[in-house]
Parts: C-alpha cells; sequence; structure tokens
C-alpha cells in the first residue's frame, strides 16, 4: 500500500517534487497499467443510514505503518517539529479538495464535502453533501442543526474524523492512506505531553517506533493480559496527572502575587511533575520490547489455596479418558496394592487432568495415565499437591490450544510434577510459572510457545532428567531472590537457553542457583544470559584480582560428578577467580570453560552486591560491618554442564 502512495504522489507532483516519497520499481511498474485502479479495499459503514463506501485503511500491517513514519511523514523530526512535518506531508499528499468523506464522532455520522485543506491545522473546510446523509442514535441531528454545528466549527474539521469515500479510479488512494497515518498517529502513537520532551535525538527512534511496536505486538496476542492492563491504567494516569499539572501551571503563570497560596501551587506542581516523570518512565519500560522481555512483568497471581478438607482426608485423583479393566487392574496393582494404609483412600475419576487438578485439595495427588488431553485453560495449582504421569512422558500428553496467558500456573508451598509432557500452544507467557513456594519437575518434557519455565522472586524449582525445548524467549527465566537447581536436563532450540534476571537492585536478595549435568544446546542465542547494568561491566577485573571476594562463592559439588568431568573442584574455581594460566585454561573442553565463566560472573556480580549494601550502610553511619554479615553468600553448583552448538556461545551478558 505504502508503495501505492508513493507511486501516485510520485506521479501527480512536478518534476522536482518527483520521486520523494516513492522508488523507481514502483513508480515503473504503476505507470505501466492501462487503467489505473484503487489498490484499497472499501466497506459500507454500519448504521440505519446507507451511506457510499468508504476506503478500508484500518488494517495496514505493521512494516506499512512502520515506513510511512520513518521514509515519509516523520523521518528524523524531533518532536516539537511534528506537527510541522506532518503538515508538510499532508501538502504534498492529499488532494486539497473535490473529494467527499464520512464524518465520523462518537455521536453520529454525516456525509460531507471537503473544499479546502488547513494543512497546518491539520483540519479540512467542508460543507455538507447533497443528499443529505446522517446516521444517530438520536433524532435530534437534523439538516438546520448539523448546519448549526458546522457554522459554530466555521466549517473547519479535523482530518482524523474524516473517512474518505471509496473511488475506484485510485485517484483518492493516496488521500485516504495519508489520513488514515495521520489518524492512527494522534489516537495510538502521540502523548501530550511528547512536545516538552527533550529532543535528545529524533523522536521517530525514541518514541514512535517502540509505540508501534507494542500496538501490534498488543494486536498479535505477543503481550500478557495483565502487562496490558497495567499499560492504559499507567497511560491513563499519566494523561490525567499531566491535565492537572498544565492547569497548575496555568493558573500560577496568571498569578502575579507571591502568596502563600502560590507556594503552595509551587510544591504541589513539583510533586506533580515527579509523579508524572515516573510513570512516564513505567510507560517506556512497558513500550521499549527489548526491555519490557528483560525485565519481564511481575504478574500477580490472586489464585488461593484450599487448604486441607475439613475431615482432614487426602483424595487421589485418577485421570483416564476411557478407563479400561486392564488399565484399572495395573494401576490398583502398581499404586494402591502395596500399601495396606491406602486401603482406606479415596478415589475419584476424571475424564480430564484440568478439572481433576480443579477439584484438588492439599497433599492429594492427580495420576494422568497414557493418552493424549487436549485442554482450554490455565493450570491453577495453590495447594501442595502431587501430578504424575501413570507411565513415559511421551506416553501422556497434555496440550494447551486455548489461548492464555500461561499453561501452568504454580503458588502452592511444594509441587511435585512428575513423568509428563506439556504442549504449548498460542499462549503470551511462559509454559510454567511459579510465583512462589517451591516446585519440583522430574522426568518431564516441555515442549513451549513462548518462555519456558519462569522462576519469579522468592519461588523454587528443582528441575532434573527433564527436557525443554521450542521456546521463542528463554528456556528458564531465573528472577533475583528465586532458587533454581537444575539437574541432568536438556535445554534445546530455544531463543536463549538459561536468562537470569538483574538481581542488582537493593531490595532483592541473589538468586541461589544450582546447575549440574545439563546438556544445553542447539539455542539461537547464548546457552546462559545473565542480565545486568553497564556499571558491572567494568568489574570483570576487580573479580579476577580479588581473592578475598571469591571467598563469597561456596561450589556444592558431588563425587559423581566430579568423577564425570575429571576436572578438579580448585581448578574450577582459579578458572572463575582468573589465577589459571592461559595454557591450562585453553586445555579445558568447551563445556567445562562454559561453566567457568557463568562462575566468574556470578562471583563478580555477587561481589559488586556486596560493595552497594557496604555503601548503604556507610551512608546510614555505620562504618565498620561484619564481613561474614555483609557478604551476600552464593551456594551455587555450576559442575558438569555442557554447552554445543549455541548460536552465540555458551554463556553472555545483556547490559542495559
Amino acid at each position: 500500500m505504502e508503495q501505492a502512495l508513493a507511486a501516485e504522489l510520485g506521479e501527480e507532483r512536478a518534476a522536482p517534487q518527483e520521486g520523494l516519497f516513492q522508488d523507481e520499481d514502483s513508480c515503473s511498474s504503476y505507470s505501466c497499467q492501462e487503467k489505473p485502479c484503487s489498490r484499497l479495499k472499501s466497506f459500507v459503514p454500519e448504521g440505519k443510514t446507507v451511506f457510499p463506501e468508504i476506503f478500508q485503511t484500518t488494517q495496514l500491517l505493521f512494516y506499512e505503518r512502520f515506513s510511512a513514519y520513518q521514509d515519509y511523514i516523520l523521518a528524523d523530526c524531533k518532536a516539537s517539529e511534528v506537527r510541522e512535518f506532518t503538515a508538510e506531508f499532508l501538502e504534498k499528499a492529499l488532494e486539497p479538495s473535490g473529494w467527499r468523506a464520512v464524518w465520523h464522532t462518537n455521536v453520529f455520522k454525516v456525509l460531507v464535502e471537503v473544499t479546502a485543506v488547513d494543512f497546518l491545522a491539520l483540519k479540512a473546510v467542508v460543507k455538507l453533501a447533497e443528499p443529505y446523509l446522517c446516521d444517530s442514535h438520536m433524532n435530534t441531528f437534523t439538516l438546520e442543526c448539523m448546519r448549526e454545528l458546522l457554522d459554530l466549527k466555521e466549517q473547519r474539521l479535523p482530518l482524523q474524523e474524516l473517512w474518505v469515500v471509496f473511488d475506484g479510479s485510485g485517484v483518492f488512494d493516496q488521500t485516504a492512506l495519508a489520513i488514515e497515518h495521520v489518524r492512527f498517529f494522534y489516537q495510538n502513537i502521540w502523548r501530550s505531553w511528547d512536545e516538552e520532551e527533550e529532543d535528545e535525538y529524533d523522536y521517530f527512534v525514541r518514541c514512535v517506533e517502540p509505540r508501534l511496536r507494542l500496538y501490534y505486538d498488543i494486536l498479535e496476542d505477543r503481550v500478557p493480559s495483565g502487562l496490558i492492563v497495567d499499560y492504559r491504567n499507567l497511560l491513563s494516569q499519566c494523561e490525567e496527572s499531566y491535565r492537572t499539572f498544565l492547569n497548575l501551571r496555568s493558573s500560577l503563570s496568571n498569578c502575579n502575587s507571591d502568596s502563600e497560596q502560590e507556594n503552595i501551587s509551587i510544591v504541589e506542581g513539583l510533586k506533580l511533575y515527579s509523579e508524572i516523570e515516573q510513570l512516564k518512565q513505567k510507560l517506556k519500560l512497558i513500550e521499549n520490547p527489548l526491555l519490557r522481555y528483560v525485565f519481564g512483568y511481575q504478574k500477580r497471581s490472586n489464585i488461593q489455596a484450599k487448604g486441607f478438607r475439613s475431615n482432614g482426608h487426602k483424595v487421589t485423583h485418577v485421570v483416564s479418558s476411557t478407563m479400561m479393566i486392564g488399565l484399572l487392574r495395573s494401576l490398583l496393582r502398581d499404586r494402591f496394592h502395596e500399601e495396606p494404609s491406602k486401603e482406606d483412600t479415596e478415589i475419584q475419576f476424571h475424564s480430564d487432568p484440568l478439572s481433576a487438578i480443579n477439584a484438588c485439595y492439599e497433599g492429594d495427588t492427580v495420576i494422568v495415565c497414557p493418552g493424549h488431553y487436549v485442554v482450554h485453560g490455565t493450570f491453577c495449582i495453590a495447594d501442595s499437591i502431587e501430578l504424575e504421569g501413570y507411565g513415559l512422558p511421551d506416553e501422556i500428553v497434555i496440550e494447551n490450544r486455548g489461548k492464555g496467558d500461561t499453561f501452568v500456573d504454580c503458588t502452592g508451598v511444594d509441587i511435585k510434577i512428575s513423568n509428563i509432557k506439556f504442549v504449548q500452544h498460542d499462549a503470551v507467557e511462559g509454559i510454567l510459572i511459579i510465583h512462589r513456594g517451591k516446585t519440583t519437575l522430574d522426568n518431564c518434557v516441555l515442549q513451549c510457545e513462548t518462555t519456558g519455565v519462569t522462576v519469579r522472586t522468592s519461588a523454587e524449582l528443582l528441575m532434573k532428567n527433564s527436557d525443554l525445548y521450542g521456546a521463542k524467549g528463554a528456556g528458564i527465566e531465573i528472577y533475583p531472590g528465586s532458587k533454581c537447581t537444575l539437574s541432568d536436563n536438556g535445554i534445546h532450540h530455544c531463543k536463549e537457553g538459561i536468562l537470569i534476571k538483574d538481581f542488582l537492585d537493593e531490595h532483592y536478595d541473589i538468586p541461589k542457583i544450582s546447575m549440574v549435568n545439563n546438556i544445553i544446546h542447539n539455542n539461537e542465542g547464548y546457552g546462559v544470559v545473565l542480565v545486568k547494568p553497564t556499571i558491572l561491566s567494568d568489574l570483570q577485573e576487580e573479580a579476577e584480582d580479588g581473592t578475598e571476594e571469591c571467598k563469597v562463592l561456596k561450589i556444592q559439588t558431588s563425587g559423581e560428578a566430579d568423577a564425570a568431568e575429571g576436572v578438579d573442584l580448585e581448578e574450577l574455581i582459579e578458572c572463575a577467580s582468573g589465577k589459571m594460566e592461559h595454557g591450562a585454561r585453553s586445555d579445558l573442553s568447551e563445556q567445562v570453560e562454559g561453566n567457568c565463566e557463568i562462575v566468574n560472573e556470578l562471583v563478580a556480580a555477587s561481589t559488586q552486591k556486596g560493595h552497594m549494601k557496604k555503601k548503604r550502610l556507610s551512608e546510614l553511619g555505620i562504618t565498620q560491618a561484619d564481613d561474614n554479615l555483609m557478604s551476600q553468600e552464593m551456594f551455587v553448583g555450576i559442575m558438569g554442564n555442557q554447552f554445543r552448538w549455541n548460536g552465540k556461545g555458551s554463556f553472555g551478558t545483556f547490559l542495559f
């Protein structure tokens, strides 16, 4: 569509302007057409009155809008120059008169004819079209009333409220597209405070591109629903606060006295300004796709645990789409016959896993029999239960086909999941999120759609003998203040293998991470990524030169892991502290080097965390502190992991 816009602009303008909004290919291809015709679709506005067809321009793709704003409309303009650049674009793109449009408001629709355009004001001079066509839920908009309304507006209407009547010749295509771009920009991109922002660099890069990407990410279900609600609430709060701030500033500018009331208003204005700046920063964090992914969305889980049943009994829930006698006999033999204490156990049967999970109380067990189960909903596990497959993971497949933010939501104190394959489709968030408590995954397969497993602050994950793949984000996201133990897993074919979120915020403790004998391979980016502020990029030498700081690192490893790898523990610590000779280090295998690199970065980050705490205590007047108390000890076991064929290497850092 933008090529059509470029071609028409180039053909209809004078020679000096030719090529300004076009490329040669699109121009030549258009000029070869014998009979020009519209390249846009049309539709009839809904309502009781039958209007002429209008151009359908609302379904433009991301790259079409991106190209229009970057190449034709805004280019490298500053925020203060947006209206000027837009007016210049419209002057070249719009037919100045002779076209009809539907004036569309929240109250009515009426057919008008454009007689002139005020480009700088972004308004069109109009008159009522003949015959008079009007559609409204109220009967008060007669011909006389509409004429009076136009007189009050001096016959000038905002271009954003005009929808161009369809013309099959293609003459008005560029006019319809140009108005659509202006309408979309002021409805979805422009903020009332943008003009007062500092013009450090071009407005398109700073504001237009991230907001446009967010709009389409939301449109294409790539943003969690809770984050969308948060963003819109923040936007409303910021707009309301900014209006209040403008009114207050206006009242102060009209006041010449140096009264006490004026001083109070100044203080209120400063508070409002500070509040607005904080809201704007939060909005920018969500608008930026990279920061939105790196820092994540702190979803608040409202799942309430049921606790124990009133009679204190525990129930075993058996899930099977069809229960055959042979399967029941095997189940009773393997799971209930050997223990006499289970003779009084209550058994409930379910045809799908979701109903079984919803029926659980504290201490219940869910046994899923072999089969392929399709569910449309989220597994919300708030109580300490056991969810286990009766067989191998490939025999017990639970597939989620319903659109939702996540697949499995865990908040229970001690949740155990084993021998199940989870398949995710059409989700926005990860396949499994642990908000709090401990969740154990044993011998599971996770076929992801977006991100994989997310371990939130204060939550704990124990994942062993499992296979995770297919995440478009990170296979595992580890948040500050969490605990994550990974043993004998495969993490592969994800965007990143494991992503460790920044833990330098003073409100959070460092995560406790243990990685033993995992195979992390064939990921698009790094095997493991550590997110940290730029200030930490200069701390590598400090971590390598210092020996005292390395005491905060305690490696927990088993004799079997040492024997399997054949690498001495002291050698690994030397590698992390930078003491090992270059020749010796070069002899290490790829996977051991990856282990060393991870330990090295975590040591540096842990050291900086301790320095920050010491500095805060010093600012409080505490000049001496016990180092054992001050040091944020990180009990990390990083041994025996293999990093193979990851696109960017075994380990990397993201600086922000």
